[in-house]
């Protein structure tokens, strides 16, 4: 099986899984998820495609992710694994789909305004 590469975003975050046949490793930035990712619930989210598709330790996946927060970043992860999945099998979107994971959370911050504190904050109103 050739390497397959796949796209996740979130937030201001980018992901590219490469996918392999193994053992189950997970791969990011060179450093194994759980080094990468010390709490336990981002670990969770990085490892749902897997779990949904029930395919743990069978696939390799070599993940490049910047930008962003962890949590963006770990969605990011979550989703170009997803994809990753469905360039190997398509069959697997029956199971991805309806947990949420193929989709793109476009949601950012919104811009902070010329005159205002922060996105929509006020200066406070000063009667005298």
């Amino acid at each position: 099986m050739e390497k397959n590469v796949a796209v996740g975003r979130r937030k201001a975050s980018i992901a590219r899984a490469f996918i392999s046949k193994g053992k189950g490793k997970i791969t990011i930035n060179g450093k194994d998820y759980k080094d990468y990712f010390s709490v336990d619930f981002l670990q969770n989210k990085v490892m749902e495609a897997s779990k949904f598709t029930e395919t743990e330790g069978q696939f390799d996946f070599n993940v490049n992710v910047n930008g962003g927060g962890i949590k963006g970043q770990a969605e990011a992860i979550r989703m170009a694994m997803s994809r990753a999945l469905l360039l190997v099998d398509e069959e697997y979107r029956t199971q991805l789909k309806p947990h949420g994971v193929l989709t793109r959370d476009a949601r950012v911050v919104e811009r902070k305004k010329p005159g205002y504190k922060k996105a929509r904050k006020k200066e406070q109103f000063s009667k005298r």
